[in-house]
Order: C-alpha cells, then sequence, then structure tokens
C-alpha cells in the first residue's frame, strides 16, 4: 500500500507534451542518421567523436533545461532526459559526453553560482562553444568523496590547487572544468570547495587516456594540478560548500546516467527485435518461438518502467522539488535494467551476440559502466535506504 507521503509524490500523468515529442522526434532522427552508422567505429579506434558534439550544438540542445537570458533553451528536464535516452540508443558515448556536459558542470554553475558566474560561463556551454566535466573522484578515495586529497589553499585572490582527479568524462577534450578540492582534510566535508577551472591554467595537465571496457569514445583520463592557480571568482558557493555542490550535482547526474541506462537498453531491445525478425530455426523466425518471445516482454516491460521513474525524477526536478530518492531509484533500476536487458540482446543473437560484427556486445560493454559512475548501485542503496530510515 503506498503511504500518504510516497502517493503525494507520484505525477498523474507522463505523457509527453508537444515540445517534448518534437524535441524526441528532432534528436532521435538525427542520432540515427549520423550518430549510429558511426559507433561502432568511434568504440573500434577509441575516438571521441567532436564531430558529434558540433552537431549537437547546430541543434542547440547544449543548453538545453537552461533559460534562455543564459543562451539556453528554456526546456525542461524531461526534455533532457529524452535528448540523452535518443542518444544512447544509437551511441552510447556520445550520450554520456552529452550528458556530463549538461548535468555535471552546467547545471552547478547554473544552480550555484551567481549572476556574473551565470553570464560568464553558461552562454558559451550552451552555444556548444566551450564543453563542460566535472572532477569529482580521487586514485584513493572512490565513493568516499569527503576524503579528497587535492587540496586548494587559499593565497590571496587565488586558490592554488594541487593533487590529481580520476575518472573524468570529456577528458581532454573540455574547456570547463568542476573541481571539487579540499581546503582541510581534518574537516573533511566541511572544507570542501568547488571551483570552475578553465582548461589552459598554469599546472593544469593530463594524464594517460583510459582504455575502457564501454563509451570507448567519451575521453577519460587522470588531471592533475602542480600549483595551479584559480581565481577565487571562479568558486561556486562559498568555502565549505563544496559538498552540497558535488550532492546536488549528482542529483541531477543520476537523472542523466538514468536516462542513458535507458537509452541503451531500449536500443539493445530494438536492434535484437530487428535480428529475431530475420533470423530462422526450426522453420520459423525466432521472433515467433515462444522463448524469445517472453526474452522481449520482460526486457520491454523493464524498459519501460525504467523509464517512468526516470521521468518522474525529472519532473520532481523541474518542480522544484527535493530528488535525492527518485534520483538514486532511477539510476539504481534503470542500469541493472541496462544491464539484464543488453545481456538478454547478446543471447537472443546467439554466436553472434559474441562477436563485434554486430552491434550486441558493443551494447552490453556500454551498459555496465551505469551501475558505476554517477555512484555505485551500491552508492544510490545506501541513498535510498537512508532516505527511507529518515522518512520513518
Amino acid at each position: 500500500m503506498l503511504t500518504a507521503t510516497a502517493s503525494k509524490e507520484l505525477p498523474l500523468s507522463f505523457r509527453l507534451t508537444e515540445d517534448q515529442l518534437l524535441i524526441q522526434e528532432t534528436i532521435a532522427e538525427i542520432a540515427q542518421k549520423e550518430f549510429a552508422p558511426r559507433a561502432a567505429e568511434i568504440d573500434k579506434n577509441h575516438r571521441f567523436p567532436r564531430e558529434n558534439w558540433e552537431m549537437l550544438a547546430a541543434s542547440e540542445v547544449c543548453g538545453l533545461p537552461f533559460p534562455e537570458e543564459y543562451g539556453g533553451a528554456g526546456l525542461d528536464h524531461v526534455s533532457y532526459a529524452i535528448v540523452v535516452e535518443e542518444l544512447a540508443k544509437n551511441c552510447a558515448t556520445t550520450s554520456v559526453m552529452y550528458s556530463a556536459h549538461v548535468s555535471l558542470c552546467a547545471s552547478p554553475i547554473y544552480l550555484m553560482g551567481t549572476e556574473e558566474q551565470r553570464k560568464r560561463f553558461l552562454p558559451p556551454m550552451c552555444s556548444g562553444e566551450k564543453m563542460g566535466a566535472f572532477a569529482l573522484s580521487e586514485p584513493g578515495t572512490g565513493s568516499d568523496s569527503a576524503a579528497a586529497t587535492c587540496m586548494a589553499e587559499l593565497k590571496g585572490d587565488h586558490f592554488i590547487l594541487n593533487g590529481s582527479k580520476n575518472w573524468i568524462t570529456n577528458g581532454v577534450e573540455a574547456d570547463y572544468y568542476l573541481v571539487i578540492a579540499q581546503t582541510d582534510r581534518a574537516l573533511r566535508h566541511k572544507g570542501l570547495v568547488a571551483l570552475v577551472v578553465e582548461k589552459g591554467a598554469p599546472g593544469f595537465t593530463f594524464g594517460k587516456l583510459e582504455d575502457k571496457l564501454g563509451i570507448k569514445g567519451s575521453s577519460t583520463c587522470q588531471i592533475m594540478f602542480e600549483d595551479t592557480p584559480v581565481p577565487i571568482e571562479n568558486m561556486l558557493g562559498k568555502v565549505g560548500e563544496g559538498f552540497k555542490v558535488a550532492m546536488m550535482t549528482l542529483d541531477g547526474g543520476r537523472i542523466g546516467i538514468a536516462s542513458q541506462a535507458v537509452g541503451i537498453a531500449q536500443g539493445a531491445w530494438d536492434h535484437a527485435y530487428r535480428y529475431a525478425k530475420e533470423r530462422e530455426a526450426f522453420g520459423k523466425t525466432i521472433n515467433k518461438l515462444q522463448a524469445i518471445r517472453f526474452m522481449f516482454s520482460e526486457m520491454q516491460t523493464e524498459i519501460d518502467a525504467a523509464r517512468l521513474l526516470t521521468y518522474h525524477a525529472s519532473l520532481a526536478q523541474d518542480r522544484g522539488e527535493k530528488f535525492t530518492r527518485a534520483a538514486a531509484h532511477a539510476k539504481l533500476y534503470a542500469s541493472e535494467v541496462a544491464m539484464r536487458s543488453t545481456v538478454k540482446c547478446v543471447q537472443i543473437f546467439g554466436g553472434y551476440g559474441y562477436v563485434t560484427d554486430y552491434p550486441a556486445e558493443r551494447y552490453m560493454r556500454d551498459a555496465k559502466i551505469t551501475e558505476i559512475y554517477e555512484g555505485t548501485s551500491e552508492i544510490q542503496r545506501l541513498v535510498i535506504s537512508n532516505s527511507l530510515l529518515k522518512d520513518q
């Protein structure tokens, strides 16, 4: 039985608006025509698809959920989730490149930045002239962001950064990096600060590109700082509010990854079904076999449920409600659905699912990371359980 708290959080309808349907149709057409044909080559060569970014910029979606006064499109976060999903159906690399830019860098600048910071950073980000990245994880900290050792020492009107950050999506390709650094290790999360660091700053260098299991073209690397000066006017919020910025950023980022996971799962389903309508066994196409039909039924039921959870979280974000638990629900379930669906996709393809001639194995490899970044599935369970116990 639904509790009163749970029931009032549930939206009445998830019927898409005309604007949302239009953006879905537009991005689906671009992704199917332009991005899907390049996805295998991007994966094989570990190549960052800069041309895909430029096409997204030309389509005016790089600032989709931000107000027009900052160069954005002024649309909602459900529309943003739709864009990420349509991209992920066709090229997971492109979806995470886009999602990291919007939800992990531009969004916190919009939400926590001063008016001067918004006017300085957002217009070039919304136009696609500049790309964003987020730097929270470190080589030895993993999910314990309060244990950050990348130090930011305030000297006059600058912070001096020293240390490194790991797993930076958009890596060497980004222009602005939202860096969460520590001002006093003894303070742990209360000492963190959020700084926008610009590419080209003195002492700011890159490590090697990671050779990943999936999303191979997304340019993931370590970044390093050696006495890197960052103007105090590039700080979001106040000293000690870095943890708040990071957690708020991850809430939005989890909706983006949930959307990516839904897209990967739906893309795998679509490929598997096209294959099943052509592949014959025992005198009939395999889409007529009950075992295969049940697999498709289970996959689509879970995908639809994951999509609804993602829209639910997006609507809560648009309404200005607290959406931490909703984002964790969506990210946890959608990422695990993506893994189950892509494994079934490989199974439906049979032997052909295990070779790179077909996209099934790529979808499965791409799906795995959705259970890891923006907080592992274990962290999502922790967030959800803490929220539930707090509510009692």
